[in-house]
């Protein structure tokens, strides 16, 4: 499997209520140096319903593009699903999605 596969699957697997942020992503598919790969990815993804594209976010919670509608529609398509704000940022100490191990 390539690796634009391999990070739609694990975004597609981030639940309702949490986010990744793109360097989790790309260590999660064994990439760790291509967050920014991933942001490309999210930018050029085209299935929104199977990949939520909008659950990934900056590092530091930021949220740094949305290509479907701009950063205002992500931040209320996040809200919506319960994803919990500090300011701009998403408090990732509340909604950092961990995946399982198993």
């Amino acid at each position: 499997m390539d690796m634009r596969m391999q990070v739609y699957d694990a975004v597609a697997k981030i639940p309702r209520g949490k986010v990744a942020t793109y360097g989790q992503i790309a260590r999660i598919v064994g990439a760790p140096q291509a967050a920014r790969a991933v942001g490309y990815f999210m930018r050029t993804n085209t299935d929104t319903n199977r990949v939520p594209c909008h659950r990934v976010v900056g590092h530091d919670g930021a949220l740094v593009g949305y290509a479907f509608d701009g950063v205002a529609e992500k931040r209320k398509l996040l809200i919506d699903e319960g994803v919990s704000f500090r300011g701009p940022r998403v408090n990732l100490s509340v909604s950092l999605w961990t995946p399982d191990r198993t």
